[in-house]
């Protein structure tokens, strides 16, 4: 039977994340606060409640629910392209005096090391910058 996808097609295409979708509790702060930090990282604000690295989508969606402790993800990890970026987007976080977790600094775990900041976006979803991870030398 004759596969219905041709092997050109999908080595065009790679899997990925389409979009994410961020319930917060105020629209209008959630945006103004990650607009910067977006563009420092090298998103585009697509709409009012959007933004896009040109593959992956986040919306932002205002919601009256309680904010509640469940079982999800831990943390969710922005790249930076450079160590530059990471102190940018730290700086911006320490003028809008936000909950910065740790950082900027240089992580290493096993082999590799990078350089991140983690902080809490105004609903309290952790949030990482880094650079990509690279071998240590010894």
């Amino acid at each position: 039977m004759e596969s219905v996808i041709n092997s050109k097609s999908v080595m065009e295409n790679k899997a990925g994340i389409k979009h994410i979708e961020f319930w917060v509790s105020s629209l209008k702060r959630s945006v103004k606060f990650y607009e910067r930090i977006f563009e420092l990282i090298g998103w585009d604000k697509i709409e009012s409640n959007a933004f896009s690295n040109g593959e992956t989508k986040i919306y932002f969606i205002e919601q009256s629910v309680k904010s509640e402790k469940t079982v999800g993800p831990r943390h969710l990890c922005f790249l930076a392209l450079s160590r530059k970026v990471v102190d940018e987007v730290a700086e911006l976080l320490l003028r809008a005096r936000a909950d910065i977790i740790r950082g900027p600094l240089e992580v290493q775990y096993k082999d590799r090391s990078s350089y991140t900041v983690d902080f809490r976006d105004p609903d309290g979803y952790v949030i990482e910058v880094a650079t990509e991870s690279t071998a240590i030398r010894i």
